[in-house]
């Protein structure tokens, strides 16, 4: 889904592209930053007029462009501009940002009905503890390899190629980058899983030392060990397809994974047991290749606007300094989950499984409003490799505005309707009652550290949207892990899970805390005080709407009826109190709803 402006010149005459150099990049003043009723959209649709008055980013500058201004000739045969090089409009930023919502919103949905398979057929017992041990792979690899790791790194390397390409540098800086980059980290990707293969029992014994039944555990792991190969080359592809500015089938991977472990653990379930929830992980990750190859392998296909041949020159290259501080980072963030398997594994039967499914319900929220950053962040990479700084910022500090007031509403939803939300989708089969119990109390927890999670999403992806290398990110995320384990394992003698939960959101709000410090000469220049000021709105309103829900919720009885009067109510009482207050967020949601009533009678008329 691209949005290709018009290129024809009004007047009649051939429109004729401006030099331009690497030392002044050129700056679409069409990518203005909207207004506070805007919503997740970047700039609005140029007009014909304006296309073609407009620097031509996709060629190198012509010989004889200074005179014909004076002396229009015939027009000439031109390649039409790259899709990745035209100005991105209002129309195209709303467009993606709701298909990436909505596949990945289809994705969770499929998600949660894995997990609803694995609790229907095993339970939240010793065999789902042995599972999601081994499931700490995959977990691992999608946040190395897939959201948080290789697509930071990656998406600023391809967004610099593309800027380059644009101003007509020698050959296909875009090309030259996969060739130099693919071949080398599928062999390192192929080489780490089959050590993780080979070495499983060891894993295990790390990972959970006081499991019941580590064989089963290590099995599952041995199998779990191939989405390293297959995640990387999937992360490989969505990054490489996301700076190029085709969302699609990045969207769809996760429909496509949890497509792959449903059908294998209804197939296969019966025969391997918990077994074959580990050959569903294998499966899917396949599946997420397949998704996305044939759509790059036709990108690259298409030749270079400027026909030239040579070295690439000039530009910031993805180095190993920048690759290493981007996975280290990621590899520390989600090593707050090794510490809840860990404290986990010396609770009774069934804690891990508590744990993992309140998480897996938690973070929601926290993936939704996390979409419109995987949008707009290969266009701040790409303003950035423009020289365009001052529209990076102004884009970074909307972004964490809306998402906030997206986290915060899911979070009020997920605290004040946990029991419904949990019996609704879990209790049934092997997971009773008493599950139920303590995955929400559990879940509540979570919630309370949802919003850090969000922000530290976001500004992770600001400290590295430029491709130079820092080291501060890795430094505040290890002092929100040691934060972690110390109140974890303080915690976990008097109050089990929830001390472990506990832990898990105060050590991401420390880590959310000097992220935020941080800000300035190490990455975007946003303004602190202003984006703080803009947080204080959204919480207001969640912190009023919350128990409101938890009220209507308990008026009603079945766990459908009560879960729709809580939500609706959140609803109500979170966008009029954060349009009092003056959110983003709910201003925009406001008007967007209005937009829609206003059209409504109109289209019926006609």
């Amino acid at each position: 889904m691209t949005v290709t402006p018009e290129r024809t010149n009004t007047g009649g005459g051939t429109t004729v592209p401006r030099a331009t150099t690497s030392k002044e990049p050129p700056v679409d003043e069409r990518s203005s930053i909207p207004g506070p009723a805007t919503g997740a959209v970047e700039a609005s649709a140029p007009s014909p007029r304006a296309a073609a008055e407009a620097p031509a980013l996709e060629a190198p500058p012509a010989p004889e462009a200074p005179s014909a201004p004076e002396a229009p000739s015939a027009p000439e045969a031109s390649a039409p501009p790259h899709p990745a090089d035209t100005p991105v409009t209002r129309g195209f930023l709303a467009r993606a940002t709701l298909l990436t919502a909505v596949l990945s919103f289809a994705g969770a949905l499929l998600g949660l009905v894995r997990d609803q398979a694995l609790a229907r057929m095993f339970g939240a017992g010793s065999a789902t503890d042995a599972f999601l041990v081994a499931w700490t792979v995959p977990e691992f690899a999608a946040t190395l390899l897939i959201e948080d790791g290789l697509a930071i790194a990656l998406i600023p390397a391809f967004s610099m190629a593309l800027a380059r390409r644009a101003q007509g540098a020698p050959g296909d800086p875009v090309r030259t980058l996969v060739a130099g980059t693919l071949p080398r980290l599928a062999l390192a990707f192929a080489a780490v899983a089959a050590l993780l293969a080979a070495f499983a029992p060891q894993v295990v014994r790390v990972l959970a030392p006081g499991l019941p039944d580590p064989a089963l555990a290590v099995d599952c792991t041995r199998l779990t060990a191939t989405c390293v190969l297959t995640f990387g080359l999937a992360g490989y592809c969505s990054a490489a397809l996301r700076a190029h500015r085709r969302f699609l089938a990045p969207a769809a991977i996760y429909v496509a994974y949890n497509t792959g472990i449903i059908t294998a653990v209804l197939v296969l379930g019966g025969r391997w047991g918990v077994r074959a929830a580990a050959a569903g992980v294998a499966i899917g990750g396949c599946l997420m290749v397949v998704a996305q190859l044939p759509v790059l392998w036709r990108l690259l296909r298409v030749p270079s606007v400027g026909g030239a041949t040579g070295v690439e020159g000039g530009g910031r290259p993805m180095g190993v300094a920048l690759l290493a501080a981007v996975l280290l980072f990621a590899l520390c963030r989600q090593s707050q989950v090794l510490i809840e398997r860990f404290l986990g594994s010396t609770l009774p039967s069934g804690a891990i499984s508590h744990l993992n499914y309140a998480q897996k319900i938690a973070q929601i929220p926290m993936t939704l409003s996390l979409m419109l950053c995987t949008v707009t962040f290969p266009v701040v990479a790409r303003a950035l490799a423009d020289g365009d700084t001052e529209r990076a910022r102004s884009r970074v500090e909307r972004d964490l505005a809306l998402a906030a007031s997206m986290v915060l509403a899911g979070a009020s939803v997920v605290v004040a309707c946990a029991p419904q939300i949990v019996e609704l989708l879990f209790q049934r089969g092997a997971f009773t009652g008493q599950d139920t119990t303590q995955t929400v109390r559990v879940m509540r927890v979570y919630a309370l550290g949802l919003l850090a999670h969000t922000l530290v999403g976001a500004l992770i992806r600001s400290y590295f949207s430029a491709g130079r290398v820092t080291w501060y990110p890795l430094g505040a995320m290890a002092v929100g892990l040691a934060v972690t384990a110390g109140i974890g394992a303080g915690a976990v003698g008097p109050w089990g899970v929830m001390g472990i939960a506990a832990a898990n959101a105060a050590g991401i709000t420390v880590t959310a805390a000097l992220l935020l410090a941080g800000m300035g000469p190490r990455s975007i220049p946003v303004r602190i005080r202003r984006v703080l000021a803009e947080l204080s709105r959204p919480v207001g309103a969640a912190a009023v709407a919350t128990p409101a829900g938890v009220w209507a919720a308990g008026q009603a009885g079945p766990p459908v009826p009560s879960l729709l009067a809580g939500a609706l109510i959140i609803a109500v009482v979170f966008l009029l109190l954060g349009r009092a207050l003056g959110d983003q967020g709910c201003v925009t949601a406001l008007a967007s709803l209005r937009s829609v009533s206003r059209r409504l009678p109109h289209g019926r008329s006609r």
